[in-house]
């Protein structure tokens, strides 16, 4: 999509749609909706005045409403999209809403769209704190890059319903910069770009994107983003003695792929790296398809396993994000990726399998692949010099039904670090809550035959249990976990967003890793 930012009046922007975010600023709770433009265009507002006068619009999130031939415009058809209430207004608001304006187009076959830069000093203090202009111009023009996409990938009569260029119509102000809005501008093209990439990958069907073919696209991106990538299979497993990850990957034809990207932050000349500089590592599970190995799952929703390497798209969108904004830290991403399949060669449970950090795993359950193939990689990690984790992956059913489709699961073993991640997500927009990762529940993965066993062996506290079996293999370094199962994949399309892969975790990822930058 061709995505441009102009400074101008909107009134005068000739386009087949241009939108417009509104607010309610009623502040009494019985009061009626009194909805208010975010815009100080005299030529928008009154066009939208008689429809706002009716109390036909409400503003309410996600709602919104057309316009033919406005009054005073350019623009063919003026939309008009509302953000709630003013009060609550935040920066999530503003990305969501933008991808409710783009996929308000879709159905009307526009393949042009304009939106109006959200003027928040449009209204009173009274109403509306300030929100950060570059936040807020990165916002639009994520949400507008991410709601675009339809994942109908291999119909052979797709229908063409992609925008073809977007404008995002700013005027400069004391309050709104040109530089802010510029750089909000460009950094949401890069996280966008990321994330949509990494939705690209978790799309694919598991005959297409094999551990190998997904080592090739992550060599193929660090190739171009300018990244250092190594991709490894068998023989690399077996000579770092990986027993965990191994075990998952032995039981299909397909090879597993262990893939490490490497970016390294440019230091002024003559200067080397601070002794304490911290080193941030990014695992993600990497399971191209899981059938759940001989624990088979049952066929019911099967198809959607394609998904459970979404942590390592993430980790691998994350790093494409990372090589273009370029924090000053190091940063180092392994993922492990493989198939887990039920054949002859399979690993079963009962079976007694030893990691590469030496620690012996029972396997009470095969259909919990994903904490065994992280196992490996976080200790892996460790080994690569990284001071700081983060792991991502679909890891338990347990962890959706502890929070829905909504919020993810976030684990940690460092209040200090979890802080640093929950900031991050204030300005990412992404929903994580904290869950427990204590020693209370440790005794529920002792095993009488080996070291640690590779579930709780009940449904209670699930993801918990599957969060402490990976604090086994982190250790003292500090470390985040993010479940993402119940939000890596939309079972329905949304207004602000379509059906399919999420991209979850990328925006938040790389917020994480910048608040290290020195």
């Amino acid at each position: 999509m061709d995505t441009k930012l102009l400074f101008q009046d909107a009134a005068g922007f000739a386009t087949p749609m241009l939108a417009v975010f509104a607010v309610d600023i009623a502040t009494e709770i019985d009061a009626d909706p009194l909805p208010a433009l975010l815009s100080t265009s005299d030529a928008v507002t009154n066009a939208a005045a008689k429809v706002i006068a009716s109390g036909e619009f409400k503003a309410a999130f996600g709602e919104t409403l057309l316009l033919h031939a406005p009054n005073g415009l350019k623009a063919e058809r003026l939309l008009l999209v509302g953000l709630g209430k003013a009060g609550s207004l935040s920066v999530n608001e503003v990305r969501r809403g933008a991808g409710v304006a783009v996929r308000a187009a879709k159905p009307r076959g526009l393949t042009q769209i304009a939106i109006i830069f959200p003027e928040d000093h449009a209204l009173s203090d009274e109403h509306l704190d300030e929100l950060p202009c570059l936040l807020m111009s990165r916002a639009v023009v994520e949400g507008a890059l991410l709601a675009d996409p339809d994942y109908d990938t291999y119909k052979t009569t797709r229908k063409e319903t992609a925008l073809q260029t977007l404008s995002i119509v700013a005027k400069e102000n004391e309050k709104s910069t040109r530089a802010e809005i510029q750089d909000g501008f460009n950094e949401g093209l890069i996280i966008a770009g990321a994330q949509n990439f990494t939705r690209s990958l978790v799309n694919e069907p598991g005959n297409v994107l094999t551990p190998t073919v997904l080592g090739q696209r992550a060599a193929e991106m660090c190739a171009e983003m300018g990244l250092k990538c190594e991709v490894f299979s068998t023989e690399k497993l077996h000579e770092l003695k990986m027993g965990a990850f191994w075990a998952v990957a032995q039981g299909s034809a397909e090879p597993p792929a262990l893939i490490v990207m490497t970016y390294e932050p440019k230091l002024e000349k003559g200067k080397s790296p601070a002794k304490d500089a911290p080193v941030i590592g990014l695992v993600g599970k990497g399971i191209t398809f899981d059938t759940g190995g001989i624990s088979i799952k049952p066929a019911d929703g099967m198809e959607k396993m394609k998904y459970d390497m979404a942590g390592a798209g993430a980790m691998i969108g994350a790093m494409r994000a990372i090589a273009q904004l370029k924090p000053k830290v190091k940063v180092i991403s392994v993922v492990c990726s493989a198939e887990n399949m039920p054949g002859g060669k399979a690993f079963k449970p009962g079976d007694v399998v030893t990691a590469m950090s030496g620690k012996t795993i029972e396997i009470i359950n095969t259909d919990a692949e994903g904490r065994l193939v992280l196992a490996d990689g976080l200790h892996y990690a460790k080994t690569l010099g990284c001071t700081h984790l983060i792991d991502a992956a679909t890891l338990t059913g347990a962890c959706v039904v502890a929070l829905g489709m909504v919020n993810a699961g976030l684990f940690s073993n460092d209040d200090k670090t979890c802080e640093k991640f929950l900031d991050a997500m204030n300005i990412s927009g992404e929903k994580f809550w904290r869950l427990p990762c204590t020693d209370d529940y440790r005794e529920l993965i002792n095993s009488q035959i080996a070291d640690i066993r590779n579930t709780g062996g009940t449904r209670w506290g699930g993801a918990i249990t599957a969060a402490l079996f990976l604090r086994e293999f982190v250790g003292d370094t500090p470390w985040v976990h993010l479940d993402i199962a119940g939000c890596a994949w939309n079972d329905e399309t949304k207004p602000a967003i379509a059906k399919g892969p999420t991209g979850i975790g990328v925006r938040s990822i790389l917020e994480w890793v910048r608040s290290y930058s020195a």
